[in-house]
């Protein structure tokens, strides 16, 4: 059984989200203070965790940006009653996986937990097995999700990293953008968000521009490639 933590003050929301949950069989963990989250985070392991960034104690923002530095792949799926494109970036700075602005469908968030429990399951397995891809003078490490550019780790984001993997794989192929959203988000994300863009541009500010290059290649209007020269 999977299971799930809730980090939200507001104990209606709380309580419809956790309901919604226990309906599909999923183990439910609550949390309505930051500080209280943080210790239960550290204490166990949750196959997905939903959280609020407007929270007493500590803001999402900062519980996400210290649970990444003690796990980089349990996907972190946050809350925010702003729709504004800077909360969304922050959000994604600090390493969570997926956002959903208040007010939402229950059945939209229930979708979006199971593709990112699928995911996360999907890279655990195919992590098993040891196995280094090398792009031009990137190596990324598929069962650490280490990623070496000229010697130099660069710490991306479970996102991120994925975003990265598949480009890298194309072998320099165009990878249509509403693909690469289908692949990294599951099918009920809505394909006309700049998400994709943002997520992009954060890619090259650590991938390229911290190393003098410009691999990550766009086709305005279609997609992305990578270009390993």
């Amino acid at each position: 059984m999977y299971k799930v933590l809730i980090i939200e003050d507001d104990p209606d929301l709380s309580r419809n989200i956790k309901d919604a949950l226990i309906d599909e069989k999923i183990s439910v963990d609550v949390a309505f203070d930051g500080l209280l989250a943080e210790r239960m985070l550290k204490k166990s392991k949750y196959d997905c965790i939903i959280l609020d960034i407007n929270l007493p104690g500590k803001n999402g923002y900062d519980i996400c940006r210290d649970f990444r530095k003690i796990d980089t792949i349990t996907p972190v799926l946050m809350l925010t009653a702003f729709d504004e494109l800077e909360d969304k970036i922050q959000g994604f700075n600090c390493g969570a996986d997926d956002y959903l602005t208040k007010p939402f469908y229950m059945k939209e968030l229930i979708l979006r937990i199971q593709s990112l429990i699928k995911r996360r399951s999907n890279s655990i397995g195919s992590n098993e097995i040891s196995t280094e891809i090398i792009a031009g003078d990137i190596t990324i490490y598929t069962n650490t999700q280490k990623v070496v550019r000229q010697g130099t780790e660069i710490v991306l984001t479970p996102r991120e990293y994925q975003i990265l993997l598949r480009l890298v794989q194309a072998k320099g192929e165009m990878v249509l953008k509403k693909d690469l959203i289908k692949e990294i988000w599951g099918t009920s994300f809505d394909a006309n968000t700049n998400t994709i863009e943002v997520y992009i541009n954060f890619l090259r500010k650590k991938v390229d521009k911290a190393f003098g290059k410009d691999s990550i290649k766009t086709k305005i209007g279609y997609g992305y490639f990578f270009d390993e020269k």
